[in-house]
């Protein structure tokens, strides 16, 4: 019997999504696009001082929109704030966690004012990621999460790999579908 490389299979699994299909579906991404608000109300990254927003996190020019609690149902989000949680929610926080990452967190985070500029986030943030689950090894991935990860504390790093990669594959697609929607709205 053959026996399963699950490092490799666990960190190919996200890696060959990104390469193969969310990445390349990013390419072009225009700051027209990153902005668009497709449905009134829609949570995104503004110019500090522009949001209507409960909560309106970050410490640079831009802030991300927030509510606690979230209203249900929550806001349709931008683009812009798509990349913002996948960035800092998804991945950020979890480099910093688990790989010795700088710490990252909604509050503290610098958002992106260009597309440009959160792809570049995204790139670094997704490196770090990738790179950090290729180092964990077998035994690395059986071990618990810890308390930085709530509900996956008592569960296996192997489970929040999974959850991870399930994460931005969906929220990639949210964009992929927001770029689709953005191009039939601009067509005569």
């Amino acid at each position: 019997m053959h026996a399963v490389d699950w490092p490799n299979e666990l960190s190919d699994q996200l890696r060959w999504h990104w390469q193969q299909q969310l990445r390349p579906r990013f390419e072009g991404l225009t700051d027209q696009e990153y902005f668009w608000e497709p449905a009134p109300c829609s949570w995104s990254v503004r110019p500090r001082g522009q949001s209507q927003a409960m909560v309106q996190a970050g410490s640079g020019a831009f802030t991300i929109d927030f509510a606690l609690p979230e209203p249900d149902p929550p806001p349709v989000t931008t683009i812009a704030w798509r990349l913002g949680h996948l960035i800092v929610g998804v991945l950020g926080a979890r480099v910093s966690s688990h790989f010795g990452g700088p710490p990252v967190d909604y509050q503290s985070f610098a958002y992106a004012g260009t597309a440009a500029e959160a792809l570049d986030q995204l790139d670094r943030m997704y490196d770090a990621w990738s790179n950090g689950v290729e180092r964990l090894g077998a035994e690395g991935l059986a071990r618990p999460c810890g308390p930085s990860e709530g509900p996956f504390a008592q569960r296996t790093m192997a489970a929040l790999v999974l959850h991870i990669s399930r994460e931005v594959i969906h929220h990639g697609a949210e964009v992929a579908l927001l770029r689709d929607l953005h191009l039939q709205r601009t067509r005569p």
